[in-house]
């Protein structure tokens, strides 16, 4: 999360559609035109690391995809009720469902409110509660899933059309100021821990482990 100024602190090709969700498969755009929500119109992302050899972009960028990947595989075959099911007494939002919705506003945050200085929307632009973002009760997972994966192609494309070295233009925070190469070597280290939160969840409900 973004700290205030008194506290220092998908991949490429990959579209959102103003009416559906959108890949690129052998070369060629694809789309899925969809309404409110339909969960069969979702697709998961692939799972694959970047080159051992490859520029920095490439490698930044591959890396963020593997862990954005992970997380949908960590709600593969994951009952309803189990997504929205609390298991660590301390943390009680701390729910499969809570977290991909938490992953889905902390793109937007950082890719464009930090780093683009956007309009901030969302559970967490207002005066809520700390944890709102993940606050979902009776939102089902698929929903959230694909919610996600338009708010991640939104941050690829805007990871695209930027130098690693260009600063961010939100002045109401210190990591703000900070490159887009730093915000995406974040997003890598804050994807890949909720990552482990998710696979920690899964384990506590139902036994499934699993990583490639």
């Amino acid at each position: 999360m973004l700290q205030p100024r008194t506290a220092q602190g998908p991949g490429p090709g990959r579209r959102a559609a103003e009416d559906g969700v959108g890949w690129v498969l052998g070369g060629k755009r694809r789309c899925l035109t969809r309404p409110a929500w339909v969960a069969s119109a979702f697709m998961p992302p692939i799972r694959q690391r970047p080159p051992f050899v490859a520029d920095e972009r490439t490698q930044l960028v591959g890396w963020l995809d593997l862990q954005r990947a992970i997380v949908h595989m960590k709600c593969e075959g994951l009952s309803e009720a189990d997504a929205h099911r609390s298991v660590l007494p301390a943390s009680p939002m701390m729910t499969m469902a809570g977290v991909v919705s938490h992953l889905r506003w902390v793109e937007h945050l950082w890719f464009e409110i930090a780093f683009l200085d956007r309009p901030a929307t969302g559970p967490q632009s207002g005066e809520g509660p700390e944890d709102a973002d993940m606050m979902v009760s009776g939102v089902p997972l698929a929903r959230l899933l694909e919610e996600y994966e338009r708010q991640c192609a939104v941050s690829s494309e805007i990871i695209a059309a930027h130098p690693l070295d260009e600063t961010g233009k939100h002045v109401g925070f210190a990591a703000g100021a900070a490159s887009l190469r730093w915000m995406l070597i974040h997003m890598v280290e804050e994807t890949a821990r909720h990552a482990g939160h998710l696979d920690a969840i899964r384990e506590l409900l139902d036994g499934t482990k699993s990583y490639s």
